[in-house]
């Protein structure tokens, strides 16, 4: 038995010359490289998950372009019932009384429109010269004069029979609604012409179909 050998150990395990067990280490090549892919995979997913919050924080180009066509192709527009509902709170000829008042030189003109409008629905209430204020000084066809809740549908009626003519408030507080004729003043509009314009006002303003 050599000195080597430790007590007890005989056989196989007897080391006997110069030549001794060679202890090897562990093989770590398999270990290594799986430690090398996952290292690889881990940095794709960061860099992945980097882009993604870029995108939803600062938004890319394309999704700013199909957000900005959403907004403008579901663009909101005004109903076909709100149009008819606006139509129909505009007054009838009937419901509006108009003074007629001459500006101009030329006699009887006051008398001769007021007529012509009564033929075309409108009551009339007074005819005679313009007050001093407006007498020989108003330029145009004419002044529309009245209280200010007229500009919301009185002067829009009368007006399709006098094209041109200007609109002006005062303090009343009475419903009626003066026209007051100026120097360019020759006579209302054609009355097919004036039916025609007072019937689109009636009409709903088309809109367009919007895409969602």
């Amino acid at each position: 038995m050599s000195m080597l050998t430790p007590p007890g150990m005989g056989g196989k395990y007897r080391i006997t010359g110069d030549k001794y067990p060679r202890m090897r280490r562990p093989r770590r090549r398999g270990r290594l490289l799986l430690a090398a892919v996952a290292a690889v995979v881990a940095l794709g997913l960061i860099g992945w998950g980097t882009i993604q919050l870029i995108d939803v924080f600062g938004g890319s180009d394309d999704a700013k372009k199909e957000t900005a066509g959403a907004k403008h192709d579901c663009a909101p527009s005004a109903s076909p019932s709100t149009a008819t509902a606006a139509a129909a709170a505009l007054p009838k000829p009937a419901q509006i009384t108009v003074n007629v008042y001459n500006a101009t030189p030329r006699g009887g003109l006051a008398k001769e429109t007021a007529d012509e409008l009564k033929k075309r629905g409108f009551a009339i209430g007074k005819v005679g010269n313009a007050p001093e204020e407006y007498d020989k000084k108003v330029t145009g066809n004419g002044i529309l004069l009245g209280a200010p809740g007229a500009t919301r549908g009185a002067f829009s009626v009368l007006g399709t029979q006098l094209k041109g003519a200007a609109q002006k408030t005062d303090a009343r507080t009475t419903p009626d609604v003066d026209l007051i004729l100026g120097s360019t003043f020759q006579t209302l509009d054609p009355a097919q012409q004036a039916a025609t314009a007072l019937a689109a006002l009636g009409k709903p303003t088309p809109q367009a179909a919007t895409k969602c």
